[in-house]
């Protein structure tokens, strides 16, 4: 395939932030692994089908290591991940996430559903003494991951916020302001200490005994491990929740014929509107580089080669999704690439999900007629972050 001039990168803003950008449909069609030029002057390689982003996550020549190190090929590739397992490869990832692994098996997540789904109960309760409005983003959507992924931690509750405080530091802009998430890593440092000194049954006392066994993992490991865990445990999951509303205000129709008491059709909706969402502004996830000349999408890429797989545009691959552009909340077949795929496939998925079917049924059961109660002209978005984080969520229902 010859290759045209270099696509400047980022592309084209979208129009909406429930779309992505339009150039991803016309690299799909004509160019779908396209050079493009980064804003450092850098260079890298566009992955823009489902095929071809699905290779990039599974195949073991694109490198997340070399693409997160010190001596990645171009700065724009990010800093966070260095020294955490998304930014590993096997087997050094391997035996981290073994570490871990245990405590985000699906049966270890079904044994969680029954006291998340008391949770979401108890903050729906809440929610509904305070009145309409009420704001998702305070009573359901910030708190439920949080306290769930805390839990698993052993983190006590008069120690959430600051923990929460750290982890909106690590998911802001490190280029910009570098000192806050260094602070938060010395942070979580600190934490760790005091939990080697006094173990107790959870999530963090394991990892910290896994590490202790091998010599050749190191604390600054342990520490960006711990962190990146954390961070991934609730901010992601906060999110996807708070977009999913804002997409299904989008179509009441769909909303209308959703039950919150048919579990596979709520699960079907949790799939679809992972898909759809668009949980960022460029639509890549963790990029890659090359450490072999590999053939990707019928272009030949040089060995160091930085590739940016498009997970947004793999999304909306007409090929694999019929109508891709289009919400369908009874889509059966839909192998998205949400949560990642191959040894980086999110470790936190199965969580997750769980989280998601469990608030977003409970909000269908419990709150009829749920809908926005303001105009989404006046919804503000956190800036600085590189996920969309919503400020607030106010939302109203009907009475029962």
């Amino acid at each position: 395939m010859t290759q045209p001039r270099p696509v400047a990168y980022p592309l084209a803003p979208a129009p909406t932030i429930y779309h992505p950008s339009p150039d991803y449909t016309r690299l799909r069609e004509t160019c779908p692994v396209a050079r493009v030029e980064l804003p450092d002057g850098g260079s890298a390689y566009l992955a823009t089908r489902h095929a071809d982003v699905r290779r990039v996550f599974t195949d073991h020549r694109f490198s997340r290591a070399a693409a997160a190190g010190p001596d990645r090929p171009t700065r724009e590739l990010g800093s966070l991940a260095e020294d955490s397992l998304i930014g590993m490869d096997p087997p050094r990832h391997t035996l981290m996430r073994r570490a871990v692994s245990h405590a985000f098996t699906v049966r270890r997540v079904e044994e969680l559903r029954p006291t998340v789904a008391a949770l979401v109960a108890g903050m729906i309760d809440r929610m509904e003494a305070a009145g309409r409005p009420a704001d998702l983003v305070t009573h359901l959507s910030a708190p439920l991951p949080l306290v769930v992924i805390s839990r698993l931690f052993g983190i006590a509750e008069h120690d959430r916020e600051r923990v929460r405080q750290w982890s909106d530091a690590l998911v802001g802009d490190w280029d910009a302001d570098p000192a806050a998430p260094q602070a938060a890593l010395d942070a979580f440092r600190s934490m760790i200490d005091e939990r080697r000194r006094h173990p107790g049954d959870d999530l963090m006392s394991a990892l910290i005994a896994a590490w202790d066994e091998h010599d050749d993992l190191t604390e600054r490991e342990l520490v960006s491990v711990t962190a990146g865990i954390f961070v991934g445990g609730h901010e992601t999951t906060t999110n996807q929740l708070n977009l999913f509303l804002l997409v299904l205000a989008r179509h009441p129709e769909q909303l209308a014929g959703l039950r919150g008491d048919d579990r596979a059709a709520v699960a079907r909706a949790v799939e679809e509107l992972s898909r759809f969402i668009q949980l960022g502004d460029n639509g890549v996830l963790l990029p890659r580089v090359t450490t072999e000349e590999v053939e990707l999408g019928g272009v030949r890429l040089p060995v160091g080669s930085a590739v940016l797989p498009a997970i947004a545009s793999a999304n909306r691959d007409a090929t694999v999704f019929p109508d891709a552009d289009s919400l369908d909340l009874d889509r059966t077949h839909n192998p998205h690439l949400a949560f990642g795929a191959g040894p980086h496939h999110c470790l936190g998925a199965a969580l997750a999900r769980m989280e998601l079917q469990e608030a977003l049924g409970a909000l269908l059961r419990r709150l009829p007629g749920l809908r926005l109660a303001v105009d989404e002209s006046e919804l503000r978005f956190r800036p600085g972050l590189v996920v969309r984080s919503l400020e607030s969520l106010p939302v109203t229902w009907d009475d029962r």
